[in-house]
């Protein structure tokens, strides 16, 4: 079975990860699709999709899960067709993993199976929550895996996060 998980990964964090991981030990293709992709350099989006496709390759190389594939799914702002668009990017896949309640009600009103994730502590590991450490410059390397910390650390991210969200 192929699983599709969507998410921003603003940035890419050990939340993902271990979901990632626990995944690839159930599913034969993990389709990591990232969702809002246009966007950069705005608060709630401030890495690019590259950039985001970066962080998402290089973690899971690190810890060597290589059943997977990514997909760019841009934003439609349109909910009633939000289905129907990401189906038309990626059509491949035989159920949807999420958390999110109006990605399940969505998914689940079209006849697909919708499964929910282990929780993590996802207050800690949030991407809102890291971003919101970043601009205030209380510590949040410990949220995300080694090789994230080096590309946001590359392209002076942190700054980025900084002058975007004040």
């Amino acid at each position: 079975m192929k699983a599709l998980f969507i998410g921003r990964f603003q940035p890419f964090h050990l939340g993902h990860l271990s979901l990632i991981q626990q995944l690839s030990n159930q599913y034969e293709l993990i389709i990591i699709g990232i969702g809002s992709s246009q966007y950069h350099d705005i608060s709630d989006n401030p890495f690019s999709e590259d950039e985001r496709y970066q962080m998402i390759t290089q973690s899971l190389d690190a810890v060597g899960i290589h059943k997977y594939r990514i997909v760019s799914i841009p934003d439609i702002h349109n909910p009633p067709q939000w289905v129907d668009h990401v189906c038309s990017i990626v059509s491949d896949f035989d159920l949807i993993i999420t958390n999110n309640p109006f990605t399940k009600k969505l998914f689940s009103e079209k006849g697909y199976m919708v499964k929910g994730t282990t929780y993590f502590d996802w207050k800690r590991f949030s991407g809102k929550e890291i971003r919101r450490r970043m601009a205030e410059d209380e510590p949040w390397s410990d949220l995300i895996p080694k090789v994230v910390f080096k590309i946001i650390q590359d392209i002076d991210g942190v700054n980025r996060v900084k002058r975007i969200s004040h």
